[in-house]
């Protein structure tokens, strides 16, 4: 193509411009205020951070690290982490930013950096709160000083904004009975997640493996949470199953410390991992458990080991045990087993057909439970020593304890447990129209709520009370406890002291509480103190304590009893709960208790140490 040639001239034409008002700024004279979301340098605030890694994982450019950082220590819920940003790699993109759960990280309107290096590209964000020396107002800032660590003060710029998230924060709701519809009966309230709820709540989880850290079983939460998002129900029952073999009691009635520190539930709900959990057993069924675990041959071994008390504990040394051949013979006291989690937890938190259905799975592997057997009564220690080569003691906390107040010794003064028991089994029990139960925690609620629903069949209404030394505040017992007993019509009293029980024509009137101002002393021990000016009563014609068990161990002759180590009232053991006698192995509630992951926990560990004994690796 030929073009016309351009004059000699035709360079000099740009000098029109000289004189004409320039379209860019004449940085650093001339300044412009940047957006108001802005996408500049970032800021963190290191106490939100939980270092759970999202904001380096959604990375595109890999510019994101989590490295130690000195003065924060790893802790549930916190691994210790903060995120290192490179900035030679990050392209501003934001979507860290989007897809931080707590909130923490954001960027600000700066974008200046001035160095000689590239070195200093590499920067672990913090904000003004733990970095106030490179934070500074406008009249100190000076644009020619900016960098990473010359930063102006009030300067934020993009941050989330949880209405546009790329987080869903609330969870998929639980379909649960009505208050009306549950409170008559003991048909359990939760319904269970559908099959597209499960799979829309398993999506919520960032893996980013705190709850993990927080469970004292040590579950594989992420595995088996991901096998559900994919649809994968056997592969999410065999994730379950390498740390708990009880998954359809701990998915109900678990206290899911592990929800507790999940990051989502820095502002938001933590995922529902109990109910996932309960969820992904439930689509399995029992008849396809052994080929699905991987059980259906298990080579014997000619050991024998006895295991005392058929708790969660027991059970799950019994289901460890049996899946590496051990031969192992449960004792239960009680004429069904499942101890505390079948006599003590109401069939409406958890019912017997998924209780049976764990317990049933263990006896297919060849587990013997032998109820209706007392040790002490109907087999004696020095028995089980003779014919077992390691004997697992987890009979749980079997005694109430008792406030001792004045009244305590009518008949219509009951402990919580032996009550519990009795509804359990069908037994009729004393149920009068107005009841106070004396306690704070999970016991007390189940108590309560349990009396409540056996005196609308009675009466037709509602007339529980229960009282107890706590505030609201610290409570032992759950919110979703408290809550639903609430709803239930059940009158919760905090923050009272039991004095005396008013008897009158040996018939019981009802309870004298003073309030209680404080229930622990400086150094956190228990220790309340009362102001007895501030009296109150509570009618009532029965009273149910509900503040505690103690373990019974009549059925420990002296000369073993002897040999025993104690740490305080409890007996010492080890970390794989062998005592100080090493055939004999003590654990569940009746050592560290009571919390049924706990109890999976200690029956985990007193497997392992068991085998370790027999075999001599101990």
């Amino acid at each position: 193509m030929i073009t016309k040639k351009k004059s000699i001239f035709a360079p000099f034409s740009a000098l029109k411009y000289l004189f004409k008002k320039p379209h860019t700024l004449l940085f650093p004279f001339e300044k412009k205020e940047p957006a108001a979301r802005c996408r500049g340098l970032h800021l963190n605030d290191l106490e939100a951070c939980t270092g759970c890694g999202n904001c380096a994982d959604i990375c595109p450019n890999q510019a994101i690290d989590l490295i130690e950082m000195p003065g924060i220590e790893a802790k549930p819920g916190d691994k210790g982490e903060r995120p290192q940003v490179d900035y030679g790699r990050c392209c501003f993109c934001g979507l860290c930013i989007d897809v931080c759960p707590p909130g923490s990280l954001s960027l600000s309107r700066d974008f200046y950096h001035i160095d000689k290096t590239t070195d200093s590209f590499v920067y672990l964000p913090k904000d003004e709160k733990s970095d106030s020396e490179s934070f500074l107002p406008s009249t100190e800032y000076s644009l020619l000083k900016a960098s990473l660590s010359h930063r102006l003060k009030d300067n934020k710029g993009f941050d989330t904004d949880m209405d546009y998230s790329l987080i869903e924060f609330e969870r998929s709701p639980m379909p649960m009975l009505s208050p009306d519809e549950r409170k008559s009966s003991f048909v359990e309230i939760v319904k269970g997640f559908s099959e597209e709820q499960a799979h829309r709540e398993a999506l919520r989880c960032f893996e980013c493996n705190l709850c993990e850290a927080a469970c004292p079983a040590g579950m594989n939460i992420r595995d088996y949470v991901l096998a559900i998002w994919q649809q994968d129900y056997h592969e999410a029952l065999r994730a379950i199953y390498k740390t708990n073999p009880l998954p359809s009691i701990c998915g109900r009635v678990c206290t899911h410390k592990c929800e507790g520190t999940c990051v989502m539930g820095k502002r938001g709900e933590p995922v529902a991992i109990r109910w996932l959990k309960s969820f992904a057993a439930d689509q399995v069924p029992l008849q396809e458990y052994k080929k699905v675990l991987g059980t259906e041959h298990i080579e014997p071994l000619d050991k024998n080991i006895a295991i005392v008390g058929a708790g969660p504990a027991g059970l799950s040394a019994a289901y460890f045990l049996a899946i590496k051949g051990y031969r192992v013979t449960v004792f239960e006291s009680l004429p069904k087993p499942g101890g505390t989690t079948r006599y003590g937890i109401p069939e409406y938190r958890l019912p017997y057909d998924a209780l049976d259905k764990d317990i049933d799975y263990i006896k297919s592997l060849g587990v013997g439970i032998k109820c209706d057997t007392l040790l002490g009564r109907d087999i004696l220690l020095s028995e089980l020593h003779e014919q077992f080569d390691a004997v697992f003691i987890a009979s749980g906390l079997s005694i109430g304890r008792s406030t001792n107040i004045e009244g305590t010794d009518h008949a219509h003064v009951f402990q919580a447990l032996p009550v519990l028991r009795e509804i359990t089994q069908g037994k009729e029990i004393f149920v009068s129209e107005n009841i106070v139960v004396i306690g704070g925690g999970d016991v007390a609620m189940d108590i309560a709520r349990s009396m409540a629903r056996l005196q609308i069949q009675k009466y037709g209404r509602v007339g529980v009370t229960l009282t107890c030394l706590e505030s609201e505040e610290i409570m032992p017992a759950s919110r979703e406890e408290i809550d639903e007993a609430r709803e239930e019509g059940i009158l919760i009293i905090p923050a009272r002291g039991p004095e005396r029980i008013e008897i009158e024509n040996d018939e019981i009137k009802g309870l004298h509480t003073i309030a209680c101002v404080s229930v622990f002393d400086e150094s956190g021990k228990f220790g309340p103190k009362f102001d007895k000016d501030d009296q109150s009563f509570i009618k009532a014609e029965t009273v149910i304590e509900a503040i505690g068990q103690a373990a019974d161990t009549s059925f420990i002759p002296k000369e073993v009893a002897d040999k025993l180590e104690y740490d305080g009232h409890r007996i010492k053991v080890d970390a794989r709960f062998q005592s100080s006698i090493p055939w004999l192995f003590f654990g569940g509630d009746m050592v560290r208790g009571p919390d049924v992951i706990h109890a999976i926990y200690n029956g985990h560990e007193a497997a392992e140490g068991m085998e370790a004994f027999i075999t001599g690796r101990s």
